[in-house]
């Protein structure tokens, strides 16, 4: 890790923290939450190996970056502005994408917003669903699951760090990074995020005490408002969405996900994925990779595989 690079770009109005390394075509990395760059530590080793400049910003609200203070700061819009600005600063024409999660949902935008900043994409965890012409998306997740869900429990301002903050963080990165049933979408204030201080975590092998202490320290000196806003600005987004109702995704993409993410197991996701659906919304789908006995976080579970089939794609580019 001591041979990544680390610096601070000023882009749209703050200061990003980038990590990279290499040299080569660019493979811009979008992490999600609660992650950082640190996410694709081993993505990023691996394609700069193998001829290419791999770069990984914390996003805005994150690590090392600037931590805008009003919630409207943190709509998609926002957020791919900053990249934009951050593909600019590189002095290319044109990058590789790679997202996860709340990082996929930027990459999907900001190739429905730039498709010709974008050769290609390799998405994780997170369909493209495009934007429904009717439904807010925080009325859909209440319908669909209840006041408990927890993307309805990050609503209210204060309310979740209020929560975290009784908590160790440590423990939290933990349950956060290893969670694998479905059972966890669902929070009921009674119970909370973090359940028991005595909780003990045995960790998996793709993820050390180091790892955790790393996560840990940088969201200890952020706290987490920054990610949350990203959750606070879902209906914001939907607004501003409208003029680009019914868009597709207009570059090449291939998407990956574990067979036991929770994304996988959402109400009609599997469907809508390998019965025709998500390749009209993203009518150059070139490839599904569903992995068997992964998670959420695929990009740290498997991160050989992954790398792997992230070369494998954009390498045809």
């Amino acid at each position: 890790m001591e041979t990544i690079v680390h610096r601070m770009v000023k882009v749209n109005g703050i200061t990003l923290h980038v990590a990279e390394k290499g040299e080569g075509p660019v493979v811009l990395f979008i992490h999600g939450f609660p992650e950082l760059w640190y996410s694709w530590r081993h993505q990023i080793l691996s394609l700069s190996g193998r001829g290419y400049r791999a770069v990984a910003p914390d996003l805005r609200g994150y690590g090392l970056s600037d931590c805008p203070k009003k919630t409207s700061d943190y709509s998609l819009f926002h957020v791919v502005g900053d990249l934009i600005a951050l593909i600019k600063s590189l002095g290319v024409h044109q990058v590789f994408v790679v997202g996860h999660d709340w990082g996929a949902m930027v990459a999907w935008h900001l190739c429905m917003i730039r498709p010709d900043l974008v050769k290609a994409l390799v998405n994780l965890s997170v369909v493209f669903e495009g934007r429904h012409p009717i439904r807010q998306p925080i009325d859909s997740i209440k319908a669909v699951f209840g006041e408990d869900h927890y993307i309805i429990r990050f609503q209210e301002p204060g309310v979740a760090e209020a929560e975290f903050s009784s908590i160790d963080t440590k423990l939290l990165i933990k349950k956060f990074l290893t969670y694998r049933k479905p059972k966890a979408l669902i929070v009921p204030k009674e119970k909370g995020f973090g359940g028991s201080m005595h909780t003990i975590i045995d960790l998996p092998p793709w993820l050390s005490e180091e790892d955790v202490t790393y996560y840990a320290t940088n969201f200890d000196k952020t706290g987490f408002t920054g990610g949350l806003n990203y959750y606070r600005c879902m209906n914001m987004n939907w607004e501003l969405s409208a003029p680009w109702t019914d868009e597709p995704i207009k570059v090449p993409v291939k998407f990956m996900v574990g067979d036991l993410d929770l994304t996988y197991h959402s109400p009609g996701v599997q469907d809508y994925i390998h019965k025709g659906g998500f390749s009209r919304k993203v009518p150059f789908l070139q490839e599904v990779v569903v992995m068997e006995g992964v998670g959420h976080f695929l990009n740290q579970e498997r991160p050989d595989e992954v790398s792997d089939h992230i070369y494998e794609f954009i390498k045809k580019f």
